[in-house]
């Protein structure tokens, strides 16, 4: 190591929604982390419009969701999603849901597992970046966030990773030695590449003949979406992110729509239910990205002229990719750097944001000696299969835009009674498809870790069946357990510890099990609930809950061999 190396126990190569939520993570666990982003200021590319309510959950747990929802959409708006031929054209069918407030009612009224303890929020990326950064920057005092430093190398070895950072200038190095490295850098990720870990890459074209049975309306429709590995052709969209005055850009539809979706396969995002907006095209085979004027772009999808403030515009290609890897010894992987999924779903962050967790807690139960390194090998084949999984959730919500498309008609243009007849008939079969890309509750909060090494599986009964659309309460364990409310009104998920926690919903003598713990240093808390809808959703006496609100055992009575419960929780059996 160089003697003028800089030390820290974690170093985070990236700042963006993953990378400062880890941050967060560790620092919710009291851990030293340096985080380094190659750009001098956070992102100017709305990359995300919604963040889920697993991930409101997780953001919860970590102190800072009330502090999000101060600079997302107003909580008293409610939200649609719009299919039409244009901006002046004809609605052809419409999604409507409940505001953020009129949500926390239902929630509270309904109280019986199936939905998240909070509801989703709708923000850019543009924005929550730099919230996600101010929040680390007022309140740390293990983390330190620095930007214009870029990752150029490391090497690692049975004590931890030397990296090389250069400033964004080149015209500064310097030396970091960690005892872990977490790579949060993106699709293109240095740190995955510099570990030789390849992607496997869904072809949605052939999906799309699959799902479909269109026979060559599909395939066609898979050449236009898809990109090849080696060289990215067609499958293109243009981003044109643009601020306005016209604050009646949707006023055909009326109320606050979020997403207007036209057959022909654009979608303009309202990002702020105000003057901030995005519009996403595909491009015509050849079409040089370069050339293209972002206003007339503009104007010719959504058929009217207005003032228009163009703050970026670009071509990018959506890729349904997978790691094969998530990292391995003193090196692992986060977010983007893992898994790209097109934004349908908004599967990309949200997805890297339970990453963020499951990798901070791990990477601070080993630093703080009771974990061992079998934690984050079960890290990385957890949040792997959730990768996984949604990318196959991405992939279909995909093939329903497809099918829309492959449906759509000049005729639906028309002002003649044929065009009112193909108008009806899209929006019955729009309407038909469903919206499930913004509905599906099942890949949010239904995704388990059931052949994990660090889970106590269950001797007896078979796991429930999750599906896309619906959840089911469980705490099989590798859930995510139930959220509700107890009588006295408190949410249960407030009551899980930083560390372990173990619910006693009836009186049993669990000081074998705290007493294992104990001689293991693992962080475990008992929480006692003595209420009968609460037992009857989390199903065993005892539950108990690991850093991240996922089930790591349960029973009905205690464990005969505690010991091994415990070292198998962190890790000594893997």
């Amino acid at each position: 190591m160089p003697a003028t190396a800089e030390t820290v126990p974690v170093l985070v190569v990236g700042a963006g929604p993953v990378g400062l939520t880890l941050a967060m993570e560790l620092e919710h666990h009291g851990v030293d982390a340096l985080v380094v982003e190659r750009n001098t200021a956070t992102t100017r590319h709305p990359k995300m419009d919604v963040t889920n309510g697993r991930s409101m959950e997780l953001y919860r747990r970590l102190g800072v969701a009330d502090d999000l929802r101060k600079i997302a959409v107003p909580a008293d708006h409610r939200t649609k999603v719009t299919w039409a031929t244009s901006a002046v054209g004809w609605e052809l069918a419409s999604f409507d849901y409940p505001s953020v407030d009129e949500m926390r009612e239902t929630i509270r009224d309904r109280d019986d597992g199936t939905l998240p303890l909070e509801p989703w929020m709708r923000v850019s990326q543009v924005i929550l970046e730099p919230a996600l950064r101010d929040l680390l920057e007022a309140r740390a005092t293990h983390v330190r966030v620095q930007y214009g430093w870029a990752l150029e190398s490391f090497e690692q070895d049975t004590d931890g990773v030397t990296a090389e950072l250069v400033s964004a200038d080149g015209s500064r190095r310097r030396t970091v030695r960690a005892r872990y490295l977490a790579g949060c850098d993106g699709a293109g990720s240095r740190t995955r590449r510099r570990l030789g870990i390849g992607l496997d890459e869904i072809d949605l074209r052939r999906m799309l003949v699959r799902e479909l049975g269109l026979g060559r309306t599909a395939a066609m429709l898979g050449r236009a979406f898809t990109a090849t590995r080696e060289r990215p052709m067609d499958g293109r969209i243009h981003l044109v992110h643009f601020t306005t005055p016209d604050r009646e850009i949707f006023r055909r539809f009326g109320g606050h729509v979020w997403h207007l979706q036209s057959p022909e396969g654009w979608t303009l995002i309202s990002q702020n239910d105000g003057d901030t907006f995005t519009l996403h095209a595909p491009l015509g085979i050849g079409t040089d990205a370069d050339r293209i004027d972002p206003r007339e772009f503009v104007y010719e999808r959504l058929g009217r002229r207005f003032e228009m403030n163009v703050l970026v515009a670009n071509a990018w290609t959506p890729r349904l990719t997978v790691a094969d890897g998530y990292g391995r010894g003193r090196v692992w992987l986060a977010g983007d750097a893992v898994h790209q999924v097109p934004p349908t779903g908004g599967y990309g962050m949200n997805t890297g944001v339970g990453d963020a967790v499951g990798l901070g807690w791990a990477l601070a139960a080993v630093l703080q000696g009771w974990g061992t390194p079998g934690l984050l090998r079960a890290y990385a084949q957890e949040r792997r299969s959730v990768a996984l999984r949604n990318r196959e959730a991405a992939a279909r919500h995909s093939v329903v835009r497809g099918a829309v498309k492959a449906a759509h008609r000049t005729a639906v243009r028309s002002e003649r009674w044929f065009g009112a007849r193909a108008r009806a008939r899209l929006g019955r079969e729009i309407a038909d498809l469903g919206n499930l890309e913004n509905e599906a509750l099942g890949i949010e909060l239904g995704y388990r870790y059931d052949t994990s090494p660090v889970v106590c599986p269950d001797p007896g009964g078979r796991a429930p069946r999750q599906t896309m659309d619906a959840y089911t309460p469980s705490t099989w364990p590798g859930a995510r357990p139930p959220s509700l409310h107890l009588s006295d009104g408190r949410a249960l998920f407030d009551l899980f510890h930083r560390g372990f926690t173990l619910l006693r919903f009836a009186d049993h003598d669990v000081t074998a099990l705290t007493e294992a713990a104990a001689e293991r240093d693992v962080p475990l808390g008992v929480v006692d609930v003595r209420d009968t809808h609460a037992r009857a959703l989390y199903e065993r006496d005892l539950v108990l809950i690991r850093p991240d609100q996922h089930v790591a055992w349960r029973g009905d009575t205690p464990p005969a061999d505690p010991h091994y419960v415990i070292d198998r929780v962190r890790g000594a059996h893997h």
